[in-house]
């Protein structure tokens, strides 16, 4: 078998002015003409373009493609472990780059890859972005802040539905406690409060008593959250964070 010089552009994916460069400064040879003086390449002609395609991808200019091809002790298979070898090296490198752009996207948002509107209809009237920087800058070199980041990236919206209707349950449960009369630091308070701990470690990040105390002392020291938290009922956040304390010291 023979092709033409259009042909072999064609199944190459390269241009018919490279290939008639690459005969001009003799890397590729065409190994015939057709009667009308025209190049002719065979089988293994076209070998011999694969493995040059080969090297160029990797980088390695046209000078030395040719020291290499033109080789009379290189066996053509050494080619192709070498360029396999470098081929999976170059692959690493790209899955190595790629994850890095990958944590840099998600350090760039606040994990919640949904449109505005969407955002509004699960959370209602809390923006889950309002605090987004502060947050960055408070715990951004944190591992808990890069864990909620890589698990809030895979979130849909009919997640995102989900793990606020499990938190707006657990609130009721608190609600229904403190209605009930019992005491932050009885067995059902505590029992809620772990599994207020168990949703965070669920869904956001891993969350250990000490963790889980702080964020308890946040709810009442920053009075942002006091005021949502107290929205499904006035002293709410305090309970909850009564509750938090006695379950972490229960279980330490």
């Amino acid at each position: 078998m023979n092709y033409s010089v259009g042909q072999v552009a064609g199944f190459a994916g390269v241009t018919v002015r490279t290939l008639h460069h690459y005969d001009e400064i003799g890397l590729l040879t065409p190994g015939g003409r057709s009667h009308a003086g025209h190049r002719r390449y065979s089988d293994t002609d076209l070998d011999r373009l694969q493995q040059i395609l080969f090297y160029r991808e990797l980088g390695f200019p046209l000078e030395e493609v040719a020291v290499l091809l033109d080789d009379p002790d290189a066996d053509p298979r050494a080619h192709l472990r070498r360029q396999h070898e470098l081929l999976t090296a170059r692959i690493e490198k790209l899955r190595r780059m790629a994850a890095a752009v990958e944590t840099a996207m998600e350090a760039r948002k606040m994990g919640i890859n949904l449109t505005p509107e969407e955002k509004f209809e699960v959370f209602g009237d809390f923006d889950p972005d309002q605090y987004a920087d502060e947050v960055e800058q408070r715990w951004g070199d944190t591992d808990a802040y890069a864990e909620s980041q890589r698990k809030a990236a895979t979130y849909t919206k009919e997640d995102w539905a989900r793990i606020q209707g499990e938190a707006d349950a657990l609130t009721r449960r608190f609600v229904a406690l403190m209605e009930a009369g019992e005491p932050a630091d009885s067995e059902a308070a505590m029992d809620a409060a772990e599994d207020h701990r168990g949703q965070i470690t669920r869904h956001h990040y891993t969350c250990p008593y000490e963790m889980h105390v702080c964020l308890a002392e946040m709810y009442i020291a920053d009075e942002r959250f006091t005021r949502n938290i107290d929205k499904a009922k006035p002293g709410l956040a305090a309970y909850l964070r009564a509750a938090i304390l006695a379950n972490a010291a229960r279980r330490t």
